[in-house]
């Protein structure tokens, strides 16, 4: 199974909101991926990870990479769809999803450690 795990870049994450869980950082985020990406590799999956900035520019990243490559699952971060101001970059980045990889499920995590249970609740049976 080949994952994309969308997430925002957390050098660009505004930890002052209070929609996002206290006490989280940066290098808390970097290390949470670090362990999602070993536990994709661990079930023999494919994982890539696409760190966007929070603006138009992430969401042609996004677009680009799904045009370039084939993937089975799309993972979408809670740092996207958490904070209410980052609505409508959910809302672009989900129609990008659709749009451009119309087979892939799409699955989303609640921390980056579930990454990889997110994309398993999605995986074809059989």
């Amino acid at each position: 199974m080949r994952i994309l795990f969308i997430g925002e870049k957390p050098e660009s994450v505004d930890f002052s909101d209070p929609a996002l869980p206290p006490g989280l950082t940066a290098q808390k985020i970097h290390a949470g991926i670090d362990r999602a990406l070993k536990d994709i590799a661990a079930r023999g999956w494919q994982g890539e990870l696409c760190l966007i900035s929070p603006d138009d520019s992430g969401v042609r990243e996004v677009e680009h990479r799904l045009a370039s490559q084939s993937y089975d699952c799309v993972v979408v971060g809670g740092g996207i769809r958490v904070p209410p101001r980052r609505l409508m970059l959910f809302e672009a980045l989900i129609n990008v999803i659709h749009r451009s990889a119309p087979t892939a499920a799409i699955a989303f995590n609640t921390t980056p450690e579930n990454t990889a249970e997110a994309a398993q609740r999605w995986q074809p049976r059989g």
